[in-house]
């Protein structure tokens, strides 16, 4: 019969642990997520800013060893990070996919010009960059016309302070939220044991002596459910590299690293501390207090 009922309650303590480092690994994956997107806000909104084009239309008298030249001139320049060259027979066969075969018919002679699309180094994004760098090019002889969304640039920059502010009020409100569950995780873990603790008591243990196999049980849980974590935080960029190329491309490995040491300290820090300060508060208790 107590072989039974030691049995059963070691399949109970069993159940709960591993109940408890599920729950502490979802609430980890969460800071994991957040963190990953916190700390790579700045390289998210470069990429943004990377994919805006800006068109440089250049004159119809101007040829292909002229362009080409003029090209090269300004991939040396410091706001250029890259320039597509579109010949005229490139831009025609894309005006005619998108206005129809004989969209020509009207015209004498080929309206298309080379032109240039360039996509700029995302610190140069802004308005007054923008405005000066329209200037230089249009002061060219070569070019016509410079064209881009004047408006989608401003909005854009000023969603993405928005996004940034809201994402970093999120990761902390994440932060708290995932501490106050985590620390009710193991304070119900410890409660749970409380008699025992009251027994080491009253045989003279001292408050440290108590704490060790509990601070040493709530490392183990914590490394494995940061482990387990930090896992779900790599599956999801593997999700990403198989899904979305593009936005897999924005989360360099450094920073991947960096989260997953935070995934881990956090879950380390937390942990330890709850159990630390729980056990500690189960001692003082009265025997009277353990029923409360």
């Amino acid at each position: 019969m107590s072989e039974g009922k030691s049995h059963l309650l070691t399949r109970r303590l069993a159940s709960a642990w591993v109940s408890s480092v599920i729950s502490i690994s979802l609430v980890l994956l969460l800071v994991g997520v957040g963190s990953l997107l916190l700390v790579n806000a700045g390289k998210f909104s470069r990429y943004i800013k990377e994919n805006m084009n800006v068109t440089v239309l250049l004159r119809q008298d101007v040829n292909e060893n002229q362009a080409l030249a003029f090209q090269s001139e300004l991939d040396r320049s410091p706001y250029i990070k890259s320039s597509t060259y579109i010949s005229k027979e490139q831009g025609i066969k894309e005006m005619s996919e998108l206005l129809g075969a004989d969209f020509l018919d009207v015209f004498s002679s080929a309206p298309i010009p080379i032109s240039l699309d360039l996509t700029l180094n995302g610190e140069y994004v802004v308005s007054d960059s923008l405005d000066v760098l329209k200037a230089n090019l249009t002061g060219s002889p070569l070019v016509d016309s410079v064209t881009y969304q004047e408006n989608l640039v401003d909005a854009m920059n000023q969603n993405l302070t928005k996004i940034s502010l809201i994402l970093g009020t999120f990761i902390l409100m994440l932060l708290f939220l995932s501490f106050v569950l985590i620390n009710n995780t193991i304070r119900l873990n410890v409660y749970a044991r409380r008699f025992t603790i009251h027994t080491m008591k009253m045989v003279g243990a001292t408050r440290n002596f108590i704490r060790r196999p509990f601070m040493g049980q709530a490392f183990v849980q914590a490394l494995f459910s940061s482990l387990i974590a930090c896992a779900g935080v790599v599956g999801l960029l593997f999700f990403l590299k198989a899904q979305l190329p593009p936005f897999y491309d924005v989360f360099p490995l450094e920073r991947v690293l960096t989260v997953l040491g935070i995934v881990l300290a956090s879950g380390l820090a937390i942990c330890l501390a709850s159990t630390w300060v729980t056990v500690g508060r189960m001692v003082g208790l009265d025997r009277s207090e353990l029923f409360y």
